[in-house]
């Protein structure tokens, strides 16, 4: 009964607070501990978040309960250059809302030594801005502007052993998504749906999806993994009018491979290359282009979206036994940024451009065993310039993206054998 409302709360807590990201709007990791690694953790489980970059990981970690919260701060912010609309140029904050709490919760039961049930709770988002001073109020929108994405994944999870050295693992993914969005009136003449487009309040979806899951110790120091999990669809009614095909909005596939090396026994070096399919979602991925040359209508099947591009993040991290009670980690990661260069008018509502992460952390095993865990990441300023894409109808002009990034993270793991 303790359980069920442990796990209610953090689901009443998670739906209520943005989690933010910085590989798109995917997370650079799940799990303080690989927060402090760059986000590895493909072929190194470290606790019961495992399930969320790989299930079969869950079969690695034990017994236990981990229990984590992450204060992010975003710096996002535009500039409008060279607008021919009267008052437009000049630069703009989107940090109306800068500063936010991140839970996460998992639990893992061993079942013998060759299985384990448990289920891992986390989120993404990242498409968060809140500009105080539009940037569309000289194309007729109202201030604030913004939008506002949350998604919370909870994610049963099943492991076993193949033998001792190789594990599969599976979740069922159930997502809640929400999403609101004000300021973009302006928007509202070139929708099919007029009435939906923008102050309609927080819309939720729900939907389902499988992760999948493999790790094998292919010799006394190297561990491989390799993770897969499907689309999850999604569907925001009360945005019919703003996101492609009647408001659908869904989660793309993504999938990854790992290593971890046992450079030495205290020193564990280990990598991640993650693949992010946005293409998969129309509205993330469709161009503005066809927009206002007529050719198309907000919430339309071939409508406009983001204009994302698919994802490859490369993630290196190492963890360091400095004494039996202390283990160190650091990390760094890098990627390539899913918005082009002519696609940033639409993504001043969602400059995620960061590209270069930087992380370090530690665990501290205290008296009782349990393990107190700290993790922090800086991601570095990225300005994607824009020249010449906003369009005829809005005067023309400039739109500069930039946006940098930093969490602290703190979680306590409870070991119970």
């Amino acid at each position: 009964m303790k359980m069920k409302r442990i796990a209610a709360l953090l689901f009443a807590v998670g739906v209520s607070a943005p989690a933010f990201a910085t590989n798109g709007y995917f997370s650079h990791g799940y799990g303080i501990k690989a927060k402090g690694m760059a986000g590895v953790g493909i072929a190194m489980p470290q606790d019961a978040l495992a399930a969320a970059t790989n299930p079969a990981g869950m079969v690695m970690v034990g017994d236990r309960l981990d229990v984590g919260v992450d204060w992010f701060r975003p710096d996002r912010g535009v500039e409008i250059a060279k607008a021919g609309a009267p008052g437009a140029t000049g630069s703009y904050d989107g940090n109306g809302d800068s500063s936010f709490l991140v839970p996460e919760f998992g639990y893992n039961k061993m079942l013998g030594w060759d299985m384990s049930v448990g289920v891992s709770v986390y989120g993404n988002g990242g498409m968060n801005t809140r500009y105080n001073t539009s940037p569309f109020a000289a194309y007729g929108s109202q201030a604030p502007a913004g939008v506002n994405l949350e998604q919370l994944f909870i994610a049963p999870t099943f492991a076993m052993k193949l033998n001792k050295d190789h594990a599969i693992g599976a979740s069922i993914v159930f997502a809640y998504q929400t999403f609101g969005a004000t300021g973009l009136q302006g928007f509202a003449g070139f929708s099919a749906n007029r009435d939906d487009v923008t102050n309609r309040g927080n819309d939720h979806a729900t939907g389902w999806g499988l992760r999948l899951g493999w790790t094998g110790q292919i010799s006394e120091n190297v561990t491989l993994g390799a993770t897969y999990a499907s689309k999850i669809k999604g569907k925001f009614d009360s945005y019919k009018g703003l996101f492609a095909e009647e408001g659908h909005f869904d989660i793309p596939e993504n999938y990854g491979i790992g290593i971890a090396v046992k450079a030495t026994p205290k020193l564990t070096i280990a990598a991640d290359i993650q693949q992010m399919n946005y293409t998969n979602s129309k509205s993330v991925s469709n161009t503005v282009n066809c927009l206002f040359a007529g050719a198309c209508a907000l919430g339309q099947s071939g409508g406009p979206g983001f204009g994302w591009r698919d994802m490859t993040a490369y993630k290196l991290g190492v963890s360091y036994e400095h004494s039996k009670d202390l283990t160190l980690r650091a990390g760094i990661s890098t990627n390539r940024q899913p918005i082009p260069a002519d696609q940033t008018f639409f993504n001043i509502l969602a400059p995620g451009v960061i590209e270069n992460h930087l992380t370090l952390g530690g665990t501290w095993t205290l008296a009782n065993n349990n393990e107190l865990t700290l993790g922090y990441m800086h991601g570095f300023k990225k300005t994607v310039y824009g020249p010449s894409v906003i369009p005829a109808p809005f005067g023309g002009g400039d739109v500069n993206l930039h946006m940098s990034q930093d969490s602290l993270g703190v979680a306590y793991g409870i070991k119970f054998k």
